[in-house]
């Protein structure tokens, strides 16, 4: 492996861990650990850097530490941690948008027991009409500009759906004939109110 981290572009080489590890000829976490003690040589560096990206964990303290403040600049609340929603432990969770934020430290070694138990908990969320986010560590270390992004826009996308949609036509046709609007429209003028004459 560390011949062919010489030779081949980033593309190939990832493309070629990751048959090493479904195959279990060479499973990329080992890789890892097994490449301390190659540190100086040629090669080494490189798959450390592509290993790292993909195997980057943080504690949970440094998680947090590292995660709450985009969050806040994103827009949002302080948000529960820990908490268990739909009998799952969720990572991070506003309660007030129905959003579970969820982290992942390792996605190398993924076995099938384990994906189908993510994506049973995502399925359980989706169902009972929660929204769903996954950010790796890495992604919340080393890219949180994008984290931040996609935080503010899904906030704002769930804050959106959340404001009573009025027809207009059904609140005019209401004022047009004498009557109050009724339920979430009221109060709600479909458009420029207009001042009666006394």
């Amino acid at each position: 492996m560390l011949d062919l981290a010489i030779e081949l572009p980033t593309k190939l080489l990832l493309r070629t861990i990751n048959e090493a590890d479904k195959l279990e000829v060479i499973l990329a976490d080992d890789l890892r650990r097994a490449l301390d003690v190659y540190g100086g040589v040629a090669g080494a560096k490189r798959l450390v850097a592509l290993l790292d990206r993909d195997t980057f964990v943080l504690t949970q303290e440094a998680l947090e530490r590292l995660f709450l403040p985009l969050a806040r600049e994103a827009g949002l609340s302080l948000p529960r941690t820990g908490e268990v929603v739909n009998t799952y432990e969720v990572d991070f969770f506003w309660s007030d948008l129905k959003l579970v934020v969820e982290t992942d430290g390792l996605r190398y070694h993924r076995t099938p027991s384990a994906q189908a138990k993510d994506a049973r908990r995502d399925q359980t969320h989706t169902a009972a009409g929660y929204a769903r986010l996954r950010f790796s560590h890495h992604q919340v270390k080393y890219d949180p500009t994008y984290v931040r992004r996609i935080l503010g826009e899904t906030a704002a996308r769930l804050l959106a759906s959340r404001r009573p949609r009025c027809r207009r036509s059904a609140a005019a046709r209401r004022r047009r004939r004498g009557r109050r609007p009724r339920g979430r429209c009221a109060g709600r003028t479909g458009g420029r109110s207009r001042r009666r004459r006394a």
